[in-house]
């Protein structure tokens, strides 16, 4: 967010908890991107704060309710209030449990399997109306295509992009494996480390797919460790997430810091990858 928005954002959280009856005199950025992330003080409350244009944050807060419930290591929302959506100043408000830190702070690769493998189990048994991993590998395909949108993404590396899309969306078709509820994004951005064990956080990004496109999101020796992992099928979902994360790095209204670096080292891994593993061209 621009720093206007977040002083809007931050005004919109402070005085929806007060509203509330919490006590809210203060408050801690502690992620900044589409949406806010706030620690609110005294308290001790996290809040995520989001244009409301989004519209996703009752999917959100429903889901990681049926979550909680079906015993999945997902952070809990804050049990002081309702768990609603709060609208105010055009922003979308939802209040969840702030978890201190643990200590260490890195999870080890077979705890990580072991808490994405119980979040699948508990996803397997809900029935929820998701897109499709496809449809956000769509939305890559798109972005590619649109100049406008992708204005300092050169040629070449625009052909790359989209080939790579193109052909490791149907490579994973093809294989026809067993799909599920997913995450979307279980990356170590998304899973806290706390007391409680490993949690994760973000839900909006949930989608259906095989359960190696999720595993494609972690550290690479954490598919070494989930179970039945078929690691040929997580080789191409990796080369495939690469591609679409390096695609939004490229947006023209990205606002990830240090974005533009990070997207010229990812185009250089998934010409390695594509070397390595002797793609060529999808044409």
């Amino acid at each position: 967010m621009q720093a206007s928005e977040i002083r809007r954002a931050v005004a919109a959280a402070l005085s929806t908890a007060s509203s509330l009856g919490l006590t809210a005199d203060d408050a801690l950025v502690l992620h900044d991107s589409n949406k806010l992330t706030l620690r609110l003080l005294p308290c001790d409350v996290l809040a995520r704060v989001a244009p409301a244009a989004h519209q996703i944050a009752r999917f959100e807060i429903e889901l990681a309710q049926r979550l909680a419930g079906a015993g999945c290591p997902v952070a809990a929302l804050e049990p002081r209030v309702e768990p609603h959506v709060h609208e105010r100043d055009g922003y979308e408000i939802t209040l969840w449990t702030y978890y201190e830190p643990a200590t260490p702070s890195e999870i080890s690769p077979a705890d990580y399997a072991t808490a994405l493998e119980l979040l699948h189990t508990g996803m397997r048994e809900l029935d929820v109306r998701t897109p499709h991993f496809t449809d956000r590998v769509e939305q890559a395909q798109r972005l590619v295509a649109n100049h406008d949108r992708t204005p300092a993404l050169a040629d070449a590396d625009r052909e790359l992009l989209g080939d790579t899309l193109r052909s490791m969306r149907r490579a994973i078709g093809e294989r026809g494996g067993a799909e599920q509820l997913l995450h979307g994004e279980p990356h170590p951005g998304n899973l806290l480390t706390t007391k409680n064990g490993p949690l994760f956080i973000d839900l909006e990004t949930c989608c259906r797919g095989p359960v190696e496109f999720d595993l494609a999101h972690a550290p690479e020796e954490v598919g070494e460790h989930y179970p039945g992992a078929d690691q040929d099928l997580l080789r191409e979902c990796r080369i495939l997430v690469l591609a679409m994360i390096t695609t939004w790095r490229w947006d023209r209204d990205d606002q990830l810091p240090d974005g533009r670096r990070l997207a010229g080292e990812w185009l250089s891994r998934i010409r390695a990858a594509r070397d390595r593993d002797g793609l060529e061209s999808d044409g």
